[in-house]
């Protein structure tokens, strides 16, 4: 009676436990989360086929050679068995391998950094359909989507077409943020100053929840947005027209306004994009006056700090945002373009007519 009470109340315990958890991802809408899923189902499988023999045999052995059973046999003298020493290291090294194996192979098929093979188990990836880019960036504390292709922007709430690829370009204006929409793909950082890449696509028409997976100051739990999946691609054109009736332009000086700590902020709409705009926030640069990180880089590059570095942060403000850096290059710093045209032309075949940070562009 005893044992049936104690089984009953560990039934409620863990009941209680996981009565919070959502398993979304064993049951994702996006074919990239439905194999991540499958990958962490498969790896739990094959692990505890280590782990539950060794628990059972810890359970056998104290009950087995408990003080008080006294028909165990006892061998003080035994120290050796070679074909228990074969199990024990043989079985777990073959699991191991065998794990690797299935984590290299899929950790390879899942770069988020590579298109999409394919759309769904039984679909496989058009070459003519092009990916959605949306560009991600995130700020205290909301998420801000750049829709290139529609000169739309979103601020936390993003959507797009069933079965169409979805390449994310991921930076941050901010500290480090983590970016994960649960039911399409796994996580990834935004950086400041860096530009990451997730590719994924969602299978299913629906609404689904995304959000800062990791802590990043005091609106964290509040930095949410939800994607919003589209049967037809008429009910996205329904939705992009739906943005584009909002008046604002997202230019710099609405970026500027919108980079302000703020919690639980609301949706918002702008119907155009800025021009260079992205370039400015993946660069941090939307103050005026503030010098772009890949200018930054480029000083540091011809000389860095120094009297050479104040020359050369007003001389090159602006050179890698240029239409013909490599004209401004030879104009300003002619010594310092020579060498680089040697160096690309060893490097690489010059193609006729282009300067040689087009030829080095070109190459795959």
């Amino acid at each position: 009676m005893r044992m049936k009470a104690c089984r009953s109340v560990a039934a409620v315990m863990m009941a209680f436990m996981f009565s919070g958890c959502d398993l979304v991802v064993f049951n994702a809408s996006g074919d990239v989360a439905a194999q991540q899923g499958d990958l962490i189902i498969y790896s739990t499988v094959m692990m505890l086929l280590i782990i539950l023999p060794v628990l059972a045999l810890t359970i056998f052995f104290a009950v087995k050679y408990r003080e008080s059973n006294t028909e165990a046999s006892y061998d003080p003298d035994w120290d050796h068995s070679i074909s228990l020493e074969v199990i024990v290291w043989c079985v777990p090294l073959a699991i191991i391998i065998c794990l690797a194996g299935l984590t290299w192979v899929a950790t390879h098929r899942l770069d988020p950094y590579e298109s999409l093979p394919r759309i769904s188990a039984e679909t496989a990836i058009d070459e003519n359909v092009e990916p959605m880019v949306i560009q991600v960036v995130a700020m205290d504390w909301k998420w801000v989507f750049l829709y290139p292709e529609y000169d739309i922007v979103t601020v936390n709430e993003a959507a797009t077409i069933v079965d169409r690829p979805v390449e994310f370009q991921i930076t941050s204006t901010t500290v480090m943020t983590a970016f994960h929409i649960p039911e399409m793909a796994g996580m990834i950082y935004a950086m400041p100053g860096m530009q990451t890449e997730l590719n994924a696509v969602l299978n299913a028409p629906g609404r689904f929840p995304g959000q800062a997976s990791h802590y990043n100051g005091a609106g964290f739990s509040l930095m949410n947005f939800e994607m919003e999946a589209f049967e037809t691609e008429a009910g996205f054109e329904e939705w992009v027209e739906t943005v584009r009736e909002a008046a604002p332009t997202f230019d710099r000086a609405a970026a500027i306004a919108l980079d302000v700590k703020s919690i639980d902020h609301p949706v918002e709409y702008y119907s155009g994009i800025g021009d260079g705009l992205w370039d400015r926030m993946l660069n941090l640069c939307l103050a005026e006056g503030t010098i772009c990180m890949n200018d930054m880089m480029m000083v540091d590059a011809l000389g860095g700090g120094g009297l050479d570095g104040l020359y050369n942060r007003e001389m090159f403000a602006g050179i890698c945002s240029a239409d013909d850096p490599w004209a401004l290059m030879k104009l300003i710093k002619p010594e310092m373009a020579a060498r680089s045209e040697q160096l690309v032309k060893a490097i690489i075949p010059p193609i006729p007519g282009a300067s040689p940070f087009q030829s080095l562009t070109t190459v795959e």
